[in-house]
């Protein structure tokens, strides 16, 4: 699945194609998504797109009067097309500018969507979400609250969008071992000390995944075609049986809340 970096990298990505374009067409092809496309969207038409913005995994088309709302889902990926090509079977949507670019959604597996808002505050998908990770918001001392009413392991924890968004399951094992925490750990045992270490790791590691395009997963592709690279630069997530690259232990994994997750026990006691 797309995580913060990989939209992010999208946004960036289509960002200087779309911005203050005027929209001539949105084409449509299969409106069952995991939400089915309004019919209102088409009111886009004639629209300019005034900027291309991001909340947790949405991506945000901001228009004079209205919003498109965009979720990649487990498969979904955008491209950028300069000339027409013949959609495939998986080319689900078509948002097609005057300057002759198209911007063209493929979801093998249709759990994206898009939806068409009046406003942001209308959006139920948005309501509810912690803060953004990279935002000042975002700080020890916010998680110290927080974790006071909170029992769960920490690795579950951080992974939940009304703590904070988009700190998935590859992000959250790269950053709690940075931290050199056991993704075990209640979160209530943690200390401030603890906390800002995470915060900084999390920030960190996101932060460099964004830099070098996302991490590299099977589905994922840039708006250029292009995968990212970010995997190729894990420490820890999917390397069980390494040694780690500080003590050279042995990465262990188990489940925790239905979720692989890697650390490395001598570093992360």
């Amino acid at each position: 699945m797309p995580e913060l970096p990989e939209v992010e990298t999208s946004r960036q990505g289509i960002l200087p194609y779309l911005k203050e374009q005027t929209i001539q067409q949105i084409i449509v092809r299969q409106p069952k998504l995991r939400w089915p496309v309004d019919k209102a969207i088409t009111h886009a038409q004639g629209q300019v797109i005034l900027d291309v913005k991001r909340r947790a995994k949405y991506l945000l088309l901001q228009l004079p009067n209205n919003w498109i709302v965009i979720h990649l889902g487990m498969s979904g990926s955008l491209r950028i097309l300069l000339n027409k090509q013949e959609p495939s079977k998986h080319d689900h949507v078509d948002l097609v500018l005057t300057n002759g670019v198209i911007l063209r959604y493929t979801d093998p597996r249709r759990f994206g969507c898009w939806l068409w808002a009046d406003s942001i505050d209308d959006v139920t998908q948005l309501k509810h979400l912690g803060p953004e990770p990279l935002s000042a918001e975002f700080s020890a001392e916010y998680l110290l609250e927080k974790a006071k009413r909170s029992h769960k392991p920490v690795k579950s924890w951080i992974m939940d969008n009304h703590i904070v968004v988009g700190v998935g399951n590859i992000y959250a094992s790269e950053s709690l071992f940075m931290a050199r925490i056991n993704p075990n750990r209640k979160v209530n045992s943690l200390q401030l000390i603890e906390l800002e270490n995470l915060v900084t790791a999390i920030k960190q590691v996101l932060a460099k995944s964004i830099e070098q395009g996302g991490t590299t997963l099977r589905d994922f592709l840039q708006s250029d075609g292009k995968p990212g690279y970010f995997a190729q630069q894990l420490q820890v997530y999917g390397r069980t049986g390494d040694k780690c690259q500080v003590c050279c232990n042995e990465i262990q994994s188990q489940k925790i809340g239905q979720r692989n997750t890697f650390y490395c026990i001598n570093c992360q006691k």
